[in-house]
């Protein structure tokens, strides 16, 4: 059975779930800016504010008006329970 196409946003959203889960982007992290992530990773500022927007949802990462997107969590793989369950701010 062939998979299900998924949305550009989907597919970005899980790239810097990736990025954060890996610790290329550790908690504390800036994302680059909106901007900086289309010619990163040749998409449209649209689809750059839905990743972040998804992100968001996931509870992976926290917006700050005028000042940015930072990663505040690590996503869950199976049988890992989160340490700590706080912030470290």
């Amino acid at each position: 059975m062939t998979e299900l196409p998924r949305y550009e946003y989907v597919k970005l959203a899980d790239a810097i779930a990736a990025d954060i889960a890996s610790g290329k982007l550790p908690q504390g992290a800036a994302l680059p800016g909106e901007r900086a992530m289309t010619d990163l990773y040749g998409v449209s500022i649209g689809t750059v504010r839905r990743a972040i927007v998804e992100l968001r949802k996931r509870g992976l990462v926290a917006t700050l008006p005028a000042k940015g997107t930072y990663v505040i969590g690590v996503p869950e793989s199976d049988g890992d329970a989160r340490k700590g369950g706080g912030s470290n701010v």
